[in-house]
């Protein structure tokens, strides 16, 4: 038998347990159900007394009196029904809103290495509806089941307690019910999974295409992605479709039963009305007490099979926060200001943890002092964007150390590390929301008055005023209504109004026009001569004015120095470099 085929205990409890902060409320809730259960079974009884002690004897008074009675119970049992089920899923609620924040805490947690090897579908799933699902475990499953639970063992009590002989005839059919429900609920089980797995899979792919919808349009690729969701369509369709056929086919041969059933009694109690062993009340009375029985049996299968999917989808997300994949904040040092002394120290890095297979970095060391400025070059792929990401520890060094001001980076605090460094990227990252928003990332100690200062620095405050109401303008979801020059300008104001310790330009500027190039060089310039700065850059035009040049080749530092330095060796990588962006330069200026 596979795991998801067994109630897992351990795990139903430790879902339970999310609920200790309102266990006031669980209580309540599950003290209610104390209380329905013997009142759902009054109603019927009260019936039998009616019809055997008034009806039958004409005391029309009494009659009219035990009918106020059965009115008040049932109206007392609709508003218990109603506190139990606000309760019920007031509970399920408050625990997964509770849960849906630790898991993004936990998420944004996470070391880059999760998110390079999880599909984003994946990581929303798991928050949204994976989360979901465990709320029905409250609202759908564990009290609810209780409730019918408790309502199954009242009805069936109060059924022998009327008549004994008169149950087991009703009972009769009982284990071919048992049956067809146990079959039902592996036949929904399956579907569920299932669909569950199709959900994501769904998800992941949507995210992916509308993400790349560019690169698709650009390809003619649409025909194409539309006949693979068609398929990941059809296959969650289909998977949907098998739980539906179980639907249709368990509760109608639930009715069946629940009327074979029904038949039996007839059958049986009117030849015991006739014996006079069953009395007339009774005899109304048990159709009542059938329908009580079969109703909750009905539905039990399909909320056992809701408390196993949620389950199933509460041991996904645990396993979501299982993964330590992070970065250990262990550090203590929060300085409100770094002098900007950086230092690699043979330092070997890879992103699948083989430094024999797979190093990116092979015992890269150089130093930076502060308020000096170092260029990165080399070929794609050289590793000079891991560096930075090492240098913000959005990664672990596996071998070697980093330094800076003369502590390992391991021994600041990783917030308060990250609030000293600016990173500028080539691929802006712009969310939905104001300039003014995409600026300060909602920081309300920034003001808007430091922004405007910040932009007009860097050049950007004349294109932000023209925009449709300046810093209030509503940029679209990842800047798309901005060119890339302009989402590059809002990410150097960005980074400007931070006022870092360390500035990283990880090829800022070449998706820059050179209108827009002139306009911000000179801000650039006086940015980090008051800052300690790496540049990674592919124009060697733009770093001229860099204290220090590092070359990298294959994960290696091959040359270091400064521009005029470097040109000087004869058979030099970076003269090389250089000599080819020239003579490139030289023949697009021709042309």
């Amino acid at each position: 038998m596979s795991d998801t085929q067994k109630f897992n205990y351990p795990l139903f409890r430790r879902v339970m347990a999310m609920v200790k902060p309102y266990k006031r409320t669980f209580y309540f809730t599950a003290a209610l159900t104390l209380v329905l259960a013997p009142l759902a079974v009054l109603r019927p009884k009260l019936v039998e007394t009616m019809v055997d002690d008034y009806i039958v004897t004409g005391n029309v008074s009494g009659m009219a009196l035990l009918t106020c009675i059965i009115l008040g119970v049932l109206l007392l049992e609709v508003v218990l029904r109603y506190f139990f089920l606000y309760w019920a899923d007031w509970l399920g609620q408050a625990t997964i809103r509770d849960l849906r924040v630790k898991v993004f805490n936990h998420v944004t947690s996470l070391n880059l290495n999760y998110f390079d090897k999880t599909p984003i579908g994946q990581s929303t799933t798991r928050t949204i509806n994976d989360i979901e699902a465990i709320n029905t475990v409250f609202s759908e499953g564990s009290i609810t089941i209780l409730a019918d639970l408790m309502t199954l063992t009242a009805v069936l009590a109060m059924m022998f307690y009327t008549s004994w002989k008169l149950t087991l005839v009703v009972l009769v059919v009982f284990p071919l019910l048992i049956w067809g429900s146990y079959q039902f609920k592996e036949s929904v089980r399956k579907s569920y999974e299932k669909v569950r797995n199709h959900i994501a899979t769904m998800n992941s792919f949507l995210q992916e295409r509308i993400s790349g919808m560019r690169i698709v349009q650009i390809f003619n690729a649409e025909a194409r992605e539309a006949e693979k969701f068609r398929q990941i369509n059809r296959d969650y369709t289909s998977a949907n479709l098998r739980a539906i056929f179980a639907y249709a086919v368990f509760f109608p041969v639930v009715d069946i039963i629940s009327a074979l059933s029904l038949g039996l009694m007839v059958w049986y109690g009117a030849r015991g009305v006739l014996m006079e062993e069953v009395t007339i009340g009774m005899l109304v009375a048990f159709p009542l007490y059938i329908t009580m029985l079969y109703r909750p049996i009905r539905m039990l299968a399909d909320k056992f099979n809701t408390l196993q999917m949620g389950l199933i989808a509460a041991e996904r997300v645990f396993r979501l926060l299982e993964n330590n994949d992070k970065v250990q904040n262990s550090g203590h040092l929060t300085p409100e200001k770094l002098q900007g002394r950086v230092e690699f120290d043979q330092v070997h890095f890879s992103y699948s943890g083989d430094l024999e297979k797979d190093a990116i970095l092979r015992g890269v060391s150089f130093e930076i002092n502060p308020g000096d400025t170092l260029a990165i070059v080399g070929s794609t792929g050289s590793g000079k964007t891991t560096i930075i990401s090492l240098l913000n520890r959005f990664y672990e060094v596996q071998k070697g150390q980093i330094r800076i001001d003369g502590h390992d980076l391991r021994e600041y605090d990783v917030f308060a590390l990250r609030r000293r460094i600016a990173v500028v990227l080539q691929d802006v990252f712009l969310f939905s929301g104001t300039v003014l928003e995409n600026i300060t990332l909602r920081d309300s100690s920034i003001t808007e008055e430091q922004v405007v200062k910040a932009a007009k620095m860097i050049g950007a405050h004349k294109f932000i005023q023209k925009l449709p109401g300046g810093y209030q303008y509503q940029v679209m979801e990842r800047g798309a209504t901005l060119s890339m020059g302009q989402r590059q300008l809002i990410s150097f104001v960005r980074a400007l109004v931070f006022n870092p310790d360390i500035l990283i330009l990880d090829e800022a500027t070449s998706s820059i026009d050179p209108e827009s190039e002139a306009v911000i060089q000179h801000a650039i310039e006086t940015l980090i001569a008051k800052r300690t700065s790496i540049i990674i850059a592919h124009r060697l035009s733009t770093i001229r004015h860099a204290t220090n040049i590092l070359v990298l080749e294959k994960g290696e530092v091959k040359e270091f120095g400064s521009h005029d330095v470097l040109l000087e060796l004869e058979a030099g990588k970076y003269r090389e470099l250089y000599e080819k962006q020239f003579l490139q330069v030289t023949a697009e200026a021709g042309a």
